[in-house]
């Protein structure tokens, strides 16, 4: 009968014993990442809604105040005070009618890799 105290040092199940880890230390990195990249990417897609929603409340607001829809997103950027960052978004705006709401859409812009 062994000693239930002492350990098996020999080189395979020291071995084993490192490889196992190894393993879980990169399972959980792994998933770190993935759900890292989850938040980032509803972030982005929250960011967008957000945006176009206030080019739609600055648009009302216009309509509101002036009578009509502002013709172009230069119109709300100058009057209006609509602001975002350009790397980020590209945005759409589409004009129907004088009294018929603009047709807005955000595209959020892919980050460019450096070289």
């Amino acid at each position: 009968m062994g000693n239930r105290f002492q350990t098996d040092n020999s080189r395979p199940h020291l071995l084993r014993r490192a490889l196992s880890s190894v393993a879980v230390t990169g399972c959980g990195i792994a998933l770190l990442l993935a759900g890292t990249y989850s938040v980032l990417t509803t972030s982005s897609k929250s960011q967008a809604e957000s945006l176009k929603n206030a080019i739609l409340r600055s648009a009302v607001s216009c309509y509101a105040f002036e009578g009509t829809y502002p013709e172009s997103l230069s119109y709300l950027k100058e009057h209006y005070g609509v602001t975002w960052n350009e790397d980020k978004y590209v945005v759409d705006y589409e004009i129907i009618g004088a009294n018929l709401m603009p047709s807005v859409t955000v595209i959020p812009v892919k980050a460019k890799i450096r070289n």
